[in-house]
């Protein structure tokens, strides 16, 4: 028994590592997919803003270059041909575009120039106005080829989203009830719900299977010989067995005596069925003996 509910728990535990591996694995896909799709969406805010910054210099011919996603989040923004533009135009368009794309709002962007990869105008945003760092306003940068750099500093992760928080807590919850009703259901099932045939002697429940009598929610343990004594008296009630027939039964193994005398047996057996006054092992003297229930 204690090897069948070792076993039992070892599936349980399999079951909730199989499922925590499953689901895990289903995060680290998604989690995939989302990063495809955020760096999509990126791309598609970022070449809207180098359109907008072409159309403020009058160009509506030359071309955005692709967008190149670079490492940590990084992102350049290059033209086909050089161009102007005020700073706080660039603040604007970058804050708009990125609201409209539901993109992350904390970021900083580095302006560079083509020749020299010098820094010609850089700001962040840390979504508190206070905090934010935007110099230089009003001054247009001189015509020149550059590369505009947006790095998402605080970009939240697929892992930490407070969705897939909520998901993985609600999986964690339905697992381990799960966990509970399986342990309940096997470990805690009373006796009569048992699958083991018993018979009804009196008050008592017999499971010669188990080798128990069980009472109410008492439950007593038998020998093995107890056991094939009680079974034969159960299978004749009310009627003489005898002593002959009942030790060659029981205490003979391949014709030979064996073990502890019958009425030794007897006498255990019976200080066990006294819990119930309608049952009674009687000595029949010389002859044998009777399980009599009333």
């Amino acid at each position: 028994m204690l090897f069948t509910l070792i076993m039992s728990r070892k599936s349980i535990y399999s079951f909730l590592i199989l499922a925590i591996i499953v689901f895990f694995t289903w995060m680290l896909l998604n989690s995939e997919n989302t990063n495809e799709h955020f760096s999509e969406k990126v791309k598609l805010s970022l070449r809207a803003i180098g359109n907008q910054l072409l159309l403020k210099n009058q160009d509506s011919t030359s071309l955005v270059l692709p967008v190149v996603e670079l490492e940590n989040s990084t992102y350049a923004l290059s033209f086909q041909h050089q161009l102007t533009f005020e700073p706080g135009s660039l603040v604007a368009l970058v804050k708009n575009s990125f609201h409209k794309s539901s993109l992350p709002k904390y970021y900083s962007v580095e302006v560079i120039q083509c020749t020299d990869q010098e820094v010609a105008y850089s700001y962040e945003i840390k979504n508190e106005t206070e905090n934010d760092i935007i110099p230089c306003k009003g001054r247009f940068l001189p015509k020149n080829c550059y590369i505009i750099e947006v790095r998402f500093t605080k970009r939240t992760s697929f892992i930490n989203n407070k969705h897939t928080f909520l998901y993985a807590l609600i999986f964690v919850v339905f697992i381990s009830l799960f966990v509970v009703y399986l342990n309940k259901k096997k470990y805690d099932v009373k006796p009569e719900e048992n699958n083991s045939t018993y018979t009804t002697i009196g008050s008592f429940q017999f499971y010669p299977e188990q080798n128990k009598l069980v009472k109410k929610a008492q439950e007593i343990s038998l020998s093995k010989k107890e056991c094939e004594l009680l079974e034969i008296f159960v299978a004749n009630p009310n009627q003489i067995i005898k002593r002959d027939e009942l030790t060659k039964k029981v205490l003979e193994d391949n014709g030979v005596f064996v073990g502890r005398s019958l009425d030794t047996y007897i006498s255990k057996l019976r200080k066990k069925l006294k819990e119930d006054a309608t049952i009674k092992l009687t000595n029949i003297h010389g002859v044998g003996y009777k399980l009599e229930i009333s």
